[in-house]
């Protein structure tokens, strides 16, 4: 249905893809690759939403990056639409933990109150870290977590974990590392306690 309002269905899985995620830009062939389309509709696909402002390009290292302009006028509604985080799926009796998971994939790892993306994901290597994850975290799960998302990236990935203490300690004494990751441009996946808003 949403294909048939948007004309296409190469438009509405880019859409997903950048809603998704907000603050991680893409070069054409990765595109292709997580959204499993062919390169000529997907170019011409890029090609529109970048005429209407819907997205922005970068060009960096020989490659062509392209990301969600959150200035665009309509960027809070069609974040509504296409986000899969923001849209709460209907409730079923049945909804047990395998939903819970599907819903949010970070639950595994336990309680956790931050986790974001930057680095690589964002093109921001400021932070000197890749995956930033804070609460009481099982390192087994955690573990495999990372393994899958560097099979699924194609990408070796730097990550950091600590407790909810931890890092409330180090944002106290002003920590250098706290304050790179703060100062960079991230893709907030949790933030339970709205640190990243505050």
């Amino acid at each position: 249905m949403v294909e048939q309002l948007f004309g296409s269905k190469t438009r509405v899985k880019l859409l997903k893809l950048f809603y998704s995620n907000p603050n991680r830009s893409f070069f054409v062939r990765e595109i292709t690759r997580k959204i499993d389309e062919q390169i000529n509709s997907v170019r011409r696909e890029l090609a529109n939403l970048l005429s209407v402002g819907i997205i922005t390009s970068d060009n960096n290292n020989n490659k062509l990056y392209y990301e969600v302009n959150q200035d665009y006028q309509y960027y809070n509604p069609l974040s509504e639409i296409f986000n899969s985080s923001s849209v709460a799926a209907p409730k079923t009796k049945k909804a047990g933990i395998a939903k819970k998971v599907a819903d949010n994939p970070l639950k595994v790892l336990g309680n956790v109150q931050l986790a974001l993306y930057t680095g690589q994901f964002t093109r921001d290597e400021h932070s000197g870290v890749d995956f930033l994850v804070v609460g009481d975290i099982n390192q087994v799960q955690l573990d495999k977590y990372v393994a899958d998302l560097e099979k699924k990236e194609k990408k070796e990935l730097r990550y950091t974990v600590m407790t909810m203490k931890e890092f409330n300690y180090r944002r106290q004494i002003n920590d250098k590392f706290i304050n790179n990751v703060f100062n960079s441009k991230v893709q907030v996946l949790v933030d339970k306690q709205n640190i990243m808003s505050a």
